[in-house]
């Protein structure tokens, strides 16, 4: 199954945007340091500073970065300010920044540091009104020639005005290469009117009394989407397949929702405009994962996956809907689904039978297919309160 360029597309290096401020410096990779802390960011131009904001991606142009702000910064004397505008200047609807070494560095070159001795990166974080939305926070994941050695996240975060600190586990992780230093992601969905928000104190630690994170099992009912914008949305529509280029989605469509405010409106063209003649979306964690990153869910309580469909004219016809199935480095542990579904004008719920299946990994929450044969007009169809119960 190909992959490609999804709504919230984060790590492709190739849709991601350097940011023109940062000159590139040669350096070569060597150990970080025997000392306890390794300094990312500790006040602007501090000698300790290692890896360079450069990598904005996304909707780049509605960022702004004010790393010698010097409005109470959590420690010394400046902090780093971020304001989000999330006007989608780019059309992608999410932005981020990557800290990386030497600048601009997507794997291209070799740069990076040697972290082992370290097992965790903690920093501070607080919003300008509280409320803000992260969807993640992560070290590691740059792809390339020069490849980071992981991949780990924390997310998605709601900040409030407090400063607070946040902690990645790195027990167990090999962080023999690190490009890609540190990393913050956002979306427009969950912060329609933007947000602003502040880093201070960003540093990789060694803890002897960590243990190794273990995933968590999640509690039921676990969301796909419940509405848009909500933090209880776990998994990002990112995996478009096929005929993508037939493929629109509106996250936040307001036009008859089954329940609360929004539903996902898609809408499927007849155009066969990549030649597959069929189409249809992976929801991921994390954003276009296909088995690259460990960033799956235990979802080992669950027992059904329930979602409500409807047509806009009835009669459109998916040929499947289901979950897991990605297979990769870190695979699905299962895969279950239901074929053929023939859509009402009415709003209809569906049940996944998730009984007897192993759901300890989870990476692929939810994905629907159809195909041109199946609805040789297209088909307009909408999903809501999509959750595993």
């Amino acid at each position: 199954m190909k992959k490609y360029l999804g709504l919230f597309l984060v790590l492709v290096m190739a849709a991601a945007i350097s940011c023109p401020a940062f000159a590139e410096e040669a350096q070569t990779t060597a150990p970080a340091s025997t000392g306890k802390v390794f300094s990312v960011y500790t006040d602007s131009k501090t000698a300790d500073n290692h890896y360079i904001p450069s990598g904005w991606m996304g909707d780049y142009g509605d960022i702004t970065m004010d790393d010698k702000n010097a409005t109470e910064p959590h420690s010394g004397t400046t902090g780093i300010k971020f304001v989000y505008t999330a006007k989608k200047s780019s059309g992608q609807g999410w932005a981020g920044v990557f800290w990386q070494n030497p600048a601009n560095n997507w794997g291209s070159k070799k740069g990076g540091f040697d972290l082992t001795g370290f097992n965790k990166l903690t920093f501070w974080a607080r919003g300008e009104k509280g409320g803000e939305v992260i969807d993640k926070f992560s070290i590691g994941g740059i792809k390339g020639t020069y490849p980071d050695t992981t991949e780990v996240s924390v997310g998605p975060i709601e900040l409030t005005t407090t400063w607070t600190q946040y902690s990645i586990n790195l027990v167990g992780k090999d962080v023999s290469y690190i490009n890609g230093g540190f990393c913050w992601v956002a979306n427009a969905d969950s912060n329609p009117n933007g947000a602003t928000f502040y880093i201070d104190d960003i540093k990789f630690e060694n803890d002897a009394t960590l243990k190794e994170a273990k995933k968590k099992v999640q509690e039921m009912p676990f969301y796909v989407y419940a509405d848009k914008g909500s933090i209880s949305n776990r998994f990002i529509p990112s995996g478009w397949m096929g005929d993508y280029s037939d493929i629109k989605i509106d996250v936040g469509s307001a036009e008859n929702p089954y329940f609360g405010k929004s539903c996902l409106k898609i809408t499927y063209l007849n155009k066969a405009s990549n030649g597959a003649r069929w189409a249809g979306i992976y929801w991921q964690s994390s954003s276009n994962n296909w088995g690259t990153a460990d960033t799956g869910y235990d979802l080992s309580k669950a027992t059904k996956l329930t979602f409500w469909a409807r047509g806009e004219k009835g009669g459109e016809r998916i040929e499947e809907f289901k979950m897991g199935g990605i297979m990769g480095e870190y695979s699905d542990s299962d895969t279950s689904g239901i074929t053929s579904i023939v859509l009402d004008k009415e709003w209809k719920q569906y049940s996944i039978d998730l009984k007897g299946k192993d759901l300890s990994y989870v990476i692929g929450g939810f994905c629907w297919a159809t195909n041109l044969d199946a609805n040789p007009d297209g088909a307009v169809f909408y999903l809501d309160e999509i959750r595993y119960e």
